[in-house]
């Protein structure tokens, strides 16, 4: 799914004077710390709800990688792009799944965030889960159409990233689905 909502980035506007400036980072800090209502009141006086940090953090990937649920249900509300990247090519539903944060991954989804959202490293929001052995969010994930053979940059798949990283539940988690997918093979 494609956005092609506008974004304002703070960096990118150097005519900002630094009153403007120190409000904007208040606004982050508002997102970081779910601070809704007021957020809410910003958004409906005009705020860009898609603005951005210096690193290229959006509202919403602030407030939903400090988990803040009813902040970023707002945002969503107000048209924030659930796929904004930040500067490092990270989404929300990936900080959200390293957080292990399912609730937020459900929101996320269900306001259309693409669940193949990979980073430049290739990492979806399925390998991270499995890296960090979320088996709730990797059932959650399979269950809405997450690839599991999907494959990073360095050609490794959720089930190798998960094994790398040592963790205990999620390769076996992943194996299974991928053999109830595949065809019975006559004997």
């Amino acid at each position: 799914m494609q956005h092609t909502a506008h974004c304002e980035n703070v960096a990118d506007r150097p005519e900002l004077d630094d009153a403007t400036i120190e409000f904007a980072t208040q606004v982050f800090d508002l997102a970081r710390s779910g601070e809704t209502s007021t957020l809410e009141r910003l958004l409906e006086h005009g705020l860009p709800p898609n603005l951005r940090n210096a690193k290229g953090d959006s509202l919403l990937m602030l407030a939903s990688y400090h988990g803040h649920l009813d902040t970023v249900r707002v945002l969503l509300q107000h048209k924030a792009d659930p796929d904004l990247r930040n500067q490092n090519g990270q989404t929300p539903i990936a900080g959200a799944a390293f957080k292990g944060n399912l609730p937020m991954i459900e929101l996320l989804l269900a306001h259309g965030a693409d669940i193949e959202g990979a980073s430049p490293d290739g990492r979806t929001a399925l390998m991270i889960a499995a890296m960090f052995n979320r088996t709730e969010i990797v059932a959650y994930l399979m269950a809405h159409g997450a690839n599991v053979e999907a494959k990073d940059a360095n050609g490794v798949s959720a089930i190798g990233a998960a094994s790398r990283m040592g963790a205990p539940d999620t390769p076996a988690q992943l194996e299974r689905t991928l053999q109830h997918a595949r065809p019975s093979q006559p004997s």
